[in-house]
């Protein structure tokens, strides 16, 4: 999973710039520091300090302490290469590359356990009650053998609007919805726009045939 995250971000589908502005406090980045890693992703990977010195309108010190520190912090490393008989410095991101794999990857569990926080809180909400354990396993079940989160809390809205509020009446709206196909939303309204024609077309059908005068009903 991460190699695969390491890759969107080379590759540039992930905007890097933005990602560091928005996590560079939880690598322990000073502004400087930040400043000088953005310069250096941006420039080919020769270390050259007099040059980032100037560029950068600092003093070299400053540069070669910034290094040092980032270096400390496991965000750069400096290699030394040979490159046509001539040993030069070389900067290599990878280690910033892994921490904010990290990140990412951290932040999108974090959402999704979110998420099923949101779920159960929904049917405590609705029930006003507290799950039990086996309600915690049922709902967890739904999930694991495809239903969505969006359309378990569809089905419990169905529910609680016919008055029901247990979980297998839930279980039997998903039932059904699975065999007619309903799988999103957009599935549940539609479904619903076509009940609510077919009744009132009966109802019409049904009002047309009590009105009928059927004593004065004669062929021509």
């Amino acid at each position: 999973m991460m190699e695969k995250v390491i890759t969107l971000i080379k590759d540039g589908n992930i905007n890097f710039p933005r990602l560091l502005l928005l996590n560079y406090k939880d690598l322990k980045l000073i502004e400087q520091e930040l400043i000088l890693v953005i310069y250096l992703l941006n420039e080919n990977d020769v270390f050259n300090p007099k040059k980032i010195a100037d560029d950068l309108k600092l003093k070299l010190p400053i540069v070669l302490e910034l290094v040092s520190s980032l270096e400390e912090k496991g965000i750069l490393e400096v290699s030394v290469r040979k490159v046509n008989n001539i040993r030069e410095d070389f900067i290599d991101f990878k280690n910033l590359y892994s921490k904010l794999s990290f990140l990412i990857i951290n932040e999108n569990i974090v959402k999704d356990e979110k998420k099923e926080e949101n779920l159960f809180d929904c049917f405590e909400k609705e029930f006003a009650r507290t799950l039990s354990p086996v309600e915690y396993e049922l709902i967890n079940g739904w999930k694991e053998i495809g239903y969505s989160e969006e359309v378990i809390i569809l089905a419990l809205k169905e529910a609680v609007f016919n008055g029901v509020t247990n979980l297998r009446y839930i279980d039997k709206i998903l039932y059904e919805w699975k065999k007619k196909g309903i799988n999103t939303k957009e599935d549940v309204e539609k479904n619903k726009a076509n009940f609510k024609n077919k009744s009132q077309n009966k109802k019409i059908e049904k009002k047309e045939l009590i009105d009928y005068d059927w004593l004065n009903d004669s062929d021509e």
